[in-house]
């Protein structure tokens, strides 16, 4: 029978593996990647890594400042499709808008977008599933109206030979420039991370958004602007999602509305609940969504360098999603 300082020692190595496990799990998965293939490691694969797993990171950053609140974001990824088609629409062709102008305005275009979506669900009280499962859907329809069902910039528009369809040099930097070996889409991401972890760490709001997912009516008791704290984390969930549409159309030199975004909600939601976000709100953390993507992001990689099927890696990388999201069913169960 266990005394009371095993009881104690068990309590807090149960607290230190709920705090870190997910770095241990990410770590564990990083050595056996490395150990079937030596390729894993070298520097050019991890700069690799990094680069790919950006646009999920910024998305799920978003996306784990809604979940914590009790909500879902499943328009993410119709937004950063939608949002790339204005913006490569603003900076290609004869006459670009300069950068400088152009990225503003599609990050103001994504928040308006999180923006509505957040006025449906907090004062028309319409569910955030069906919401912003309509929005996809919306999204998706008038990013195919935009671009004419093509790509832009999409030089067979171009009927003078002599036009220019190309992507202004300045923005396509965004997602292709470097500083010094560090891609910029990684600074960014890091960026963003630093700025979101400061927000929900350091400041009233971040405390309030805990509160809302924890215990909304409990909250609202308390004070707090409830409906005002939810639409705003819809409205940086879409600005987020705007940020990555920009890494994404600059990177490939072109936005695509058939195939951008494509079920890329489900990848970020999949990175926050491995990540340690509960689904039901007011327990999570950035740090965790952080290495949650990465988490996706190298097995995606290793799964790549070993020559197995995408058929394959979809199953495996389900079968990752239904184990976090039992995990977090079982805590909730003990809670």
């Amino acid at each position: 029978m266990a005394g009371p300082i095993d009881r104690a020692r068990l309590k807090w190595l149960g607290h230190t593996f709920k705090q870190y496990g997910i770095i241990v799990a990410f770590l564990a998965i990083c050595a056996v990647l490395a150990l079937l293939n030596p390729v894993f490691v070298s520097p050019g694969n991890i700069s690799n890594v990094l680069l790919q797993t950006t646009i999920n990171g910024i998305l799920s950053l978003g996306m784990t400042l809604v979940i914590l609140t009790g909500g879902i974001d499943l328009s993410v990824g119709s937004t950063l499709g939608i949002s790339g088609i204005f913006g490569a629409l603003m900076v290609s062709g004869d006459h670009p808008i300069p950068t400088l102008i152009a990225v503003p305005l599609v990050l103001l275009f994504g928040a308006l977008i999180g923006l509505i979506n957040g006025t449906l669900v907090t004062t028309l009280k319409i569910p955030a599933f069906v919401t912003t499962l309509g929005m996809l859907s919306v999204g998706r329809g008038f990013a195919q109206i935009l671009a004419n069902g093509y790509p832009v910039p999409n030089s067979y528009e171009y009927k003078d030979p002599a036009a220019n369809p190309h992507m202004d040099s300045a923005y396509t930097w965004i997602g292709q420039g470097h500083f010094g070996v560090v891609p910029v889409p990684v600074v960014i991401f890091l960026v963003v991370f630093l700025a979101l972890w400061l927000v929900l760490s350091r400041t009233t709001f971040g405390r309030y958004i805990y509160a809302v997912g924890g215990n909304e009516k409990s909250a609202r008791t308390a004070g707090v602007s409830t409906r005002l704290i939810k639409a705003s984390t819809y409205v940086i969930c879409g600005m987020l999602a705007a940020v990555a549409a920009v890494i994404l159309t600059a990177r490939n030199g072109s936005a695509n509305p058939g195939n951008d975004g494509v079920t890329y909600e489900l990848n970020a939601i999949a990175a926050v609940v491995i990540g340690g976000t509960s689904l039901s709100g007011g327990v999570g953390s950035l740090y965790g969504t952080l290495f949650g993507a990465l988490i996706l992001g190298v097995i995606d990689n290793g799964l790549d360098l070993q020559g197995v099927s995408d058929f394959y890696k979809q199953v495996f990388q389900g079968g990752i999603i239904i184990l976090a999201v039992l995990l977090d069913w079982k805590r909730l169960q003990r809670d």
